[in-house]
């Protein structure tokens, strides 16, 4: 069973940054195409950033530049690095991991989520 636990969300300011991490457990780390995504209160869930088949990158457009996805295989972790926050920033941060096929930016693709962090952006 794949198990995903996030963790370091919480309170920044604008402009300031964050790095949320998500340790997978389960099955075979390195083999899995894990990602993020984030709900906003009233709002969809919205793809943030994800590693394709081939251990590529690939990132919602508005968040290029700003939010950087990494890996650590000898950890079985997963980070997302947050830049340049801003408030419209500001919602539950959950990653996810796909073990078969399906668009790298569409939520049905992945079988596993994590619990969620929270990411609060003050103005």
């Amino acid at each position: 069973q794949v198990q995903l636990v996030e963790s370091g969300g919480g309170l920044v300011q604008a402009g300031g940054s964050l790095r949320v991490s998500c340790v997978i457990s389960g099955g075979t780390f390195s083999s899995y195409s894990p990602g993020w995504f984030r709900q906003a209160p009233g709002k969809e869930r919205e793809f943030v950033a994800a590693f394709t088949w081939i251990d590529s990158t690939d990132y919602k457009d508005s968040m290029k530049g700003r939010f950087t996805i990494s890996r650590d295989n000898a950890k079985n972790t997963v980070y997302l690095q947050m830049n340049n926050l801003k408030p419209e920033d500001t919602a539950v941060y959950s990653c996810a991991v796909r073990v078969s096929g399906g668009p790298i930016s569409t939520a049905s693709s992945y079988q596993y989520w994590g619990q969620g962090t929270q990411v609060t952006v003050s103005s």
